[in-house]
């Protein structure tokens, strides 16, 4: 059976306060799904196999639950980030960080941040806390992420289009 690979669309914003934007989220109609909790991702690849394809393969822990996710490579779009994106949830991390390894992958990048969810019927928005600035992604149909940022009062010129993987290496965080 021939299944179409999902594409994940999203926008990464920075935002210089996480408690405001999340009252802006509550006037939105957004509820609180998962309060701030620390997540940990790990990214595995062969050598550089995955990174010179603008692939991702990455193991997620966060709120008690796991995820093995795939990542493929960006489609263009100037504000939005569009990739086609595969993810199972996990019930030992451990066995599956097993079988990567098993499979000739190394972990090659550990990234932590503390994340909280909010969510409306079509969208979700991270609450991000890194160390080196605080964020919101917002995920869902791109109009309705653009009109939700006009909403939310989030200007494009704050939009981040750089990976967190790759704010953390250029915060010397890998």
């Amino acid at each position: 059976m021939n299944h179409p690979t999902p594409l994940e669309t999203e926008v990464k914003v920075r935002v210089s306060s996480l408690e405001e934007i999340a009252q802006r989220l509550e006037i939105q109609g957004f509820q609180l799904e998962t309060t701030a909790q620390l997540e940990q991702s790990v990214l595995w690849d062969r050598g550089r196999e995955l990174l010179e394809k603008g692939c991702a393969l990455r193991l997620r822990r966060y709120a008690g639950r796991a995820w093995i996710t795939w990542k493929g490579a960006k489609i263009e779009d100037p504000l939005l980030k569009i990739r086609p994106e595969v993810e199972t949830s996990l019930t030992d991390p451990t066995a599956m960080a097993q079988i990567l390894e098993a499979l000739g992958y190394v972990p090659v990048l550990t990234m932590e941040k503390k994340r909280a969810l909010w969510r409306r019927a079509d969208l979700l928005a991270c609450l991000d806390e890194t160390p080196f600035g605080c964020y919101v992604e917002l995920e869902g149909e791109a109009a309705t992420i653009r009109t939700a940022m006009d909403a939310l009062g989030l200007d494009v010129a704050s939009v981040e289009t750089r990976s967190y993987p790759s704010l953390f290496r250029e915060a010397g965080l890998a």
